[in-house]
């Protein structure tokens, strides 16, 4: 049984809308109440209808977010507004755009990952989950008996066979599918049908470990699904559609994969920073691109972290690598050595911060101002983790705290569906 296979896509009919730009969304979880409302305003056919539907406070087990969503889903497919792909491909996405004014090209595609154990690869989470969140998908997906976004695994090819099949195959060629999001990000999208250069495709992934870079929880829910669906198959063979999950693959070996770290906006955090000296040396810094810029560089060697507070910012930097083991009390080694981890050993478990008292930004600027206007007590900023890092710890068979990682930028929600009946 093959590893990943293509399929055929249900997308937006471009005879129907003109504009994908209007119609795509991130993730779900993503998206702030005030997004949701705004791309409920943008177009009518905005897929925030299907991927996060509103909620009412008259919703019944009869009439709630999953069943509109259900009945948006089979009207837009009565009406063309979303149609299924003739071919079964697989389909190269790329994404161009711009960080801290230099410019990036990502590139990936989307196929199908295949479930089963005996696939001949090995699937490696690397983050833990929420069950809300594994409810909800679950709810949404087995109602529309569809996926509707894909989950984001990482895999090696140092030498970019895939990249090169890109470029032979479909580069020249005008995009199928194209949308700018509100961040500028440009996405586009080429579809390869040729089965035998969709097999050279399969050929580099075989029995190589994936890694999960973004999705844990959709991942989860593919399972759960499978394994409900084969509680009620007589004679489970393995293809059905249900052991498949709709996947984005990206190089791992590539330049251009961008992880952000996810920084921590805490409402309350009543101690003196003097008192954080028993672990840190403190610096105080003048101006938000100076604390940027001095964090990077003693992330190199030293685990350090920005933290801004009303009366000003400061760089934390540990005192010594020797004192990790004393209080970072679980995991191993490798586990151990995540600022994230370090963070919350070192200073929340030591002043007692509850966890419903931090918010997460992959924005810097956003945890400043939070400060600044009284909403929060004081955040901290963090330094990315490395790639060989989450590799480590998935492959220790491990979790990293929960928002360790951002993978930037988002795939789409939206560009294409799987229907899994």
């Amino acid at each position: 049984m093959p590893a990943i296979k293509p399929f055929n896509a249900v997308f937006y009919n471009k005879e129907k809308i003109d504009n994908l730009s209007s119609v795509i969304c991130p993730p779900y979880d993503v998206i702030s109440k005030e997004q949701q409302e705004a791309y409920y305003k943008q177009h009518p056919n905005n897929f925030i209808r299907l991927e996060l539907a509103k909620e009412t406070s008259k919703d019944s087990a009869k009439d709630n977010k999953y069943t509109r969503a259900k009945k948006t889903y089979e009207d837009w497919l009565a009406k063309g507004i979303l149609k299924q792909d003739e071919a079964y491909c697989i389909y190269f996405y790329k994404q161009d755009y711009t960080y801290l004014g230099q410019r990036y090209t990502r590139m990936g595609f989307l196929g199908l990952l295949n479930l089963n154990e005996d696939s001949g690869v090995k699937i490696l989470p690397h983050e833990h989950t929420h069950s809300a969140a594994k409810t909800d998908r679950l709810t949404l997906w087995t109602a529309l008996k569809t996926d509707l976004s894909s989950i984001f695994v990482g895999y090696s090819d140092k030498t970019n066979v895939i990249e090169k099949i890109f470029m032979k195959e479909l580069a020249s060629q005008k995009p199928y599918l194209e949308a700018v999001d509100p961040d500028k990000v440009k996405h586009m999208i080429w579809r390869l049908a040729d089965p035998d250069k969709i097999q050279l495709v399969m050929d580099v992934l075989e029995g190589q470990n994936l890694f999960i870079c973004d999705g844990h929880h959709r991942f989860e829910v593919a399972n759960q699904m499978r394994r409900d669906a084969m509680k009620k198959q007589k004679n489970h063979t393995g293809k059905e559609p249900y052991n498949f999950v709709m996947t984005y693959f990206t190089n791992m070996d590539s330049k251009d994969l961008q992880i952000f770290p996810i920084h921590r906006i805490v409402k309350k955090f009543p101690i003196n920073v003097t008192l954080l000296e028993q672990y840190f040396r403190i610096d105080k810094i003048k101006t938000k691109n100076d604390l940027l810029v001095l964090l990077a560089r003693a992330g190199q060697n030293e685990h350090a972290f920005g933290l801004c507070k009303k009366e000003g910012l400061y760089l934390l930097r540990l005192k010594s690598k020797t004192l990790i083991d004393k209080v970072v009390k679980e995991g191993s080694k490798d586990y151990k050595s995540l600022d994230s981890a370090i963070l919350k050993a070192f200073i929340f478990d030591q002043v007692g911060v509850a966890s419903e008292d931090i918010l997460y930004s992959k924005d810097p600027t956003e945890v400043l101002a939070a400060v600044a206007e009284g909403q929060a007590d004081a955040g901290f900023i963090l330094n990315p983790i490395l790639i060989k890092q989450l590799k480590t710890i998935a492959l220790n068979d491990e979790r990293m705290p929960p928002k360790t990682t951002y993978f930037y930028p988002k795939v789409l929600s939206g560009l294409t569906l799987y229907k899994m009946d």
